[in-house]
């Protein structure tokens, strides 16, 4: 399929700059995965689907305030945490390139947190060493600021309204944004329905912002993030596809844990779920056969990313994209604290 397949005009003003008061009362476009069918409903709305034994999954990976802004020999720099090596050692994005070159030290907090660059990759990042005296994770909390896409030029004045209320693991640079519109009360209200609440973990690397640029997108290598499903919940998901109720996920990256830990079953004949801690880099868009998601809450997703494509792939590309030009008439907002839509 050619890249162009899944791209479409987004007016600018439909890009939401800030989350919605409360959590639950975003809008909520439901569509029928296999007709097509179309309804406009408010996110809480979202419990009338589910029914006693279905099992909903969660990504409980929590984001780092991951970017850092400091200073080296007065001039503003910018220190980007990709991903931790070990204790003292992380892989980071850096701006200017040009001056943190091996060997450079950036102080941040008048000298509360220092780092300096110890190698160059050959992708431009670098590796950090930081120095501190205490708890980095508690420095970082007062230091860093949250990592917004690109798309957001309002600043946020509320850290947690980026991260979901369940947010447990850190490890993300990005939010599982399908996960920010739910509130611990509906949470309640829907495991009282006697639905089964589980949670898996998923860190969202940076490459969820990393546009594909091949025109044929098979050829789209597809990056890998580190992702847990624990025993209980693979009992669970078993449970409930054994019993003939539904697997529902709440975001892209619960789908792509879900689905990377699928196997076949050769007594019982169907896939069923195992427990796993590893890395995935499934890649998945149309052609890709589901194997344990029988039903998708999702945001709104940038034209010709990975995430629109495995959308497209749970229910059809023309489907996807008459919702989505139905949402953009009924002026839905769009992108990480947008409103969310509901494939069954």
């Amino acid at each position: 399929m050619k890249l162009r397949d899944f791209e479409y005009e987004l007016p600018k003003e439909l890009i939401a700059q800030d989350p919605i008061e409360r959590r639950d009362e975003s809008r909520l476009l439901v569509i029928d995965k296999k007709t097509g069918e179309l309804s406009h409903k408010i996110f809480k709305d979202v419990i009338d689907y589910f029914n006693k034994g279905d099992t909903l999954v969660l990504n409980e990976t929590k984001v780092i305030p991951a970017r850092l802004i400091g200073t080296r020999i007065a001039s503003p720099c910018e220190v980007f945490l990709v991903r931790r090596i070990s204790d003292k050692l992380w892989e980071c994005l850096v701006r200017p390139g040009k001056k943190l070159r091996v060997g450079a030290r950036v102080i941040f907090g008048d000298g509360v947190l220092t780092c300096e660059i110890k190698e160059v990759l050959p992708d431009g990042n670098r590796i950090v060493e930081f120095f501190y005296e205490g708890i980095f994770e508690e420095i970082l909390d007062s230091l860093g600021e949250m990592p917004l896409p690109p798309y957001i030029t309002h600043k946020l004045l509320d850290k947690d309204r980026y991260q979901t209320v369940y947010a447990k693991n850190e490890g993300s640079v990005a939010a599982p944004t399908a996960g920010l519109h739910f509130t611990k009360e509906l949470l309640k209200k829907i495991e009282d329905k006697g639905v089964n609440v589980v949670y898996v973990t998923l860190h969202v690397s940076l490459g969820t912002f990393r546009p594909v640029h091949e025109e044929n997108i098979e050829d789209h290598v597809m990056h890998t993030e580190r992702y847990f499903i624990p025993k209980s919940v693979a009992a669970k998901v078993n449970e409930a596809k054994l019993n003939g109720k539904k697997v529902i996920c709440v975001g892209t990256t619960s789908v792509r844990s879900i689905e990377s830990a699928a196997y076949f079953d050769e007594e019982k004949k169907c896939y069923l779920l195992k427990e796993c801690d590893g890395e995935t880099s499934i890649y998945i868009y149309p052609g890709y056969e589901y194997k344990l998601v029988d039903s998708l809450i999702t945001n709104f997703h940038l034209p010709g990313s990975t995430l629109i494509m495995l959308v497209a792939a749970f229910s059809s590309l023309p489907i996807v994209m008459n919702a989505y030009n139905e949402a953009i008439k009924e002026r839905y907002r769009f992108y990480s604290f947008g409103d969310a839509c509901f494939f069954h």
